[in-house]
């Protein structure tokens, strides 16, 4: 799902300078569409190698090594994600309401995802963690 995601935001970003009101931005709107197409390219890259790691490593009885690094790619590409996200947002809000709306926007759009795809799944990783302990000492203790 998110490689799909990242594709097309890749692909409509790519379109964008062929636009006619392209050619209106001021310079710093084209520097947070740079930002934004950027991060939206390193994502697309990041997310789509752990295919080719895959693809390499398939029959070769590497699956821990295969899995590690489709691991810490698709971390890399999750957050250059949320960057071309939060880039994106921070430009759509500004040329529609102006540069303090798109700065709200954009920071809004980053606290949204810092909570969705960092500390919710942190919160949740140490919670289980913590079950996980519990339950070894546990059996630790009755047996």
């Amino acid at each position: 799902m998110v490689q799909t995601g990242v594709q097309l935001l890749t692909g409509f970003l790519l379109t964008l300078p062929f636009q006619q009101k392209f050619a209106t931005l001021s310079e710093g709107d084209r520097r947070v569409y740079l930002a934004a197409v950027s991060a939206s390219i390193l994502a697309t890259g990041f997310l789509q190698a752990p295919v080719s790691v895959h693809r390499a490593l398939f029959r070769r009885h590497r699956r821990k090594e295969t899995v590690l690094m489709a691991h810490r790619l698709a971390i890399i590409g999750i957050v250059f994600l949320a960057c071309a996200v939060v880039s994106v947002t921070t430009l759509i809000f500004d040329v529609m309401l102006g540069w303090t709306a798109g700065l709200v926007a954009g920071g809004l759009a980053a606290a949204l995802l810092l909570t969705l795809w960092l500390a919710i799944p942190w919160s949740v990783r140490i919670h289980s963690a913590g079950q996980v302990n519990a339950a070894s000492h546990g059996r630790d203790a009755g047996g």
